[in-house]
């Protein structure tokens, strides 16, 4: 079979405005970018947001990626299949992945995005306004030190670390100021990856440019010689960082090889920051479409938990319906098979792994809306594999479940999976909140996520996160959702406990304060916030001919 690059190289993509007319949207309130990608200038109504919402989430992931992206496109245009009017909302790539280990994150198969190159490399330029917005607040705070530093700012408690949209771990510890007097302040400091962005989470919670620039307001900057928090607000620059980010808001739309529309605006990582699109896109979508089709970062124990907990208090919407990918190699990987062998049939192991799955649909059944898991078919899987993970969906985990072939099929590979997400989102099950936000403790809101999503016992605080949280709970923000920031292949803190232990305790490291995103980041394990490479990028099989065309890029 081609590669995704060649399928989507050879795609015939209708001009962005047929879509767009297709959605009804004024052509007034586009930006175009080319003929097949614009932005919209979308001021949301919560009036007019009546369409359904699913919410595709998945097991563990392998490190190669199971297929989320591709089962959501596929469900998409499955839905277009079947005549429904639906309208994708979807993450942007991270070059940090694009060029590392992942590749792309625009689906695969004939279940893609397009133009595919342009959004794995720069897109609309989202994430290069954010790395340019990010630093230009951390060059601000050292410049207020180096001209007086009237705000009594202490360098060592500085919490605002540079980013970069690419993974280096040269860069997570360096040094900077060196030079002499003219040069700054010597002081330790750091990179995340643009993805880790307090802006980053900052974007995709926002509900409009003024909320953009409150929230940017609050940003916690750092702290006094005596201990007293330092805001941007203190600094004044809230409007000239939101400038940087005007364009940056505007959701993005594009197609898939379908013709289905598809918002892709922002991209946090799950295993870092919250993992979701950004509110507005789901806002459009929920608009313009009566089925809106998102996802949420990783495994359900991570993007889906914080999509529930922290983005449907802000987006005043729940999900319909939730659909819990799983392959059968992932969970062959889960029940002990060698990660080399995963395309060689093991009922085995696929019988003992099929517990991770379990632990992910017990989970998301805590919120109380109707589950289905869709069975992303690959190439290398048995019947025999596939016929026992159907009837263990049906039988023992008592769920709707469905085989899924959208990488070779399109959305005809998941019209019988579209049909079955219809039928549940007319069930109107009430939802239901893990925690109390409002007065549960973080402690207590932590040890919910661990016991009731991942299966542990317990979470135990270093004593820098015992510090910290104190001082979290003097400046009276005790009450905000937490965001985990935890090993994706794993729901335990470390990323080689495969399967679905139990008993086992979360170590958090680590509280970070994101006063403008309006959560607090638990580190947990040994989690990073600038990833490295592997020994193999990716970007060592890219190439670009004479004539412009890609190769390679997944």
């Amino acid at each position: 079979m081609k590669s995704d690059v060649e399928i989507s190289q050879e795609a015939k993509m209708a001009p962005i405005t047929t879509i767009t007319d297709q959605l009804g949207i004024n052509y007034d309130d586009l930006e175009q970018y080319g003929k097949y990608k614009t932005k919209v200038n979308f001021t949301p109504s919560d009036a007019h947001q009546d369409g359904k919402l699913i919410l595709v989430t998945s097991i563990n992931p392998t490190a190669a990626g199971e297929g989320k992206t591709t089962v959501t496109i596929g469900l998409g245009d499955a839905f277009t299949e079947l005549h429904k009017n639906v309208v994708l909302a979807l993450r942007e790539p991270s070059l940090g992945p694009v060029m590392g280990m992942k590749g792309g994150a625009t689906g695969g198969g004939y279940a893609q995005v397009v133009p595919m190159e342009d959004i794995n490399l720069h897109f609309t330029g989202d994430f290069d306004a954010l790395t340019e917005a990010h630093n230009t607040l951390a060059a601000l705070i050292d410049n207020h030190i180096q001209h007086g530093n009237q705000l009594n700012i202490d360098p060592r408690q500085i919490v605002w670390k540079r980013v970069l949209d690419v993974n280096d771990r040269e860069l997570r510890q360096v040094v900077i100021g060196l030079g002499g007097r003219t040069s700054g302040v010597p002081r330790q400091d750091g990179f995340d990856i643009t993805v880790a962005s307090e802006l980053m989470a900052i974007l995709c919670l926002a509900t409009s440019l003024q909320d953009l620039k409150h929230r940017i307001s609050k940003i916690l900057i750092g702290y006094t010689y005596d201990r007293k928090p330092v805001y941007v607000s203190d600094l004044h620059v809230e409007g000239a960082l939101t400038l940087l980010l005007k364009d940056a808001i505007k959701p993005n739309l594009v197609q898939t090889l379908e013709h289905t529309p598809a918002f892709i605006h922002g991209g946090p990582f799950a295993n870092i920051a919250h993992g979701c699109n950004s509110i507005l896109a789901t806002k459009a979508a929920l608009t313009y479409g009566d089925y809106a089709i998102t996802e949420a970062g990783f495994g359900s124990d991570l993007g889906a938990e914080k999509f529930m907990d922290i983005v449907t208090p802000r987006l005043n919407k729940t999900p319909d319906c939730v659909v819990v990918v799983a392959t059968v190699r992932a969970l062959k990987l889960n029940g002990g098979a060698d990660k080399k062998t995963l395309n060689v049939e093991n009922l085995d192991a696929l019988k003992k792994g099929v517990i991770n799955l379990k632990r992910h649909v017990d989970g998301m059944q805590q919120y109380g809306k109707p589950v289905i898991v869709a069975i992303n078919k690959f190439a290398s899987d048995s019947m025999e594999e596939l016929t026992y993970l159907s009837n263990y969906v049906q039988n023992d985990l008592k769920v709707t479940g469905e085989i899924i072939n959208s990488w070779a099929e399109g959305g005809k590979g998941a019209v019988d999976l579209a049909q079955k997400v219809i039928a549940a989102c007319n069930n109107s099950d009430k939802f239901h909140e893990l925690y109390d936000h409002e007065n549960s403790s973080v402690l207590e809101k932590m040890t919910a996520i661990v016991t009731r999503i991942y299966g542990g016992s317990t979470v135990e605080l270093s004593r820098k996160a015992k510090n910290e949280l104190k001082r979290i709970e003097k400046m009276g923000y005790g009450n905000l959702p937490v965001c985990m920031a935890k090993t994706q292949y794993s729901f335990t803190d470390n990323a080689k406990e495969l399967g679905a232990p139990e008993n086992f305790t979360i170590h958090v490291s680590d509280l970070q304060l994101k006063l403008g995103a309006g959560f607090i980041v638990a580190l947990t394990g040994k989690i990073l916030t600038m990833p490295g490479l592997p020994s193999h990028p990716a970007a060592l099989d890219m190439d670009i001919d004479e004539n412009g065309r890609i190769t390679g890029l997944f």
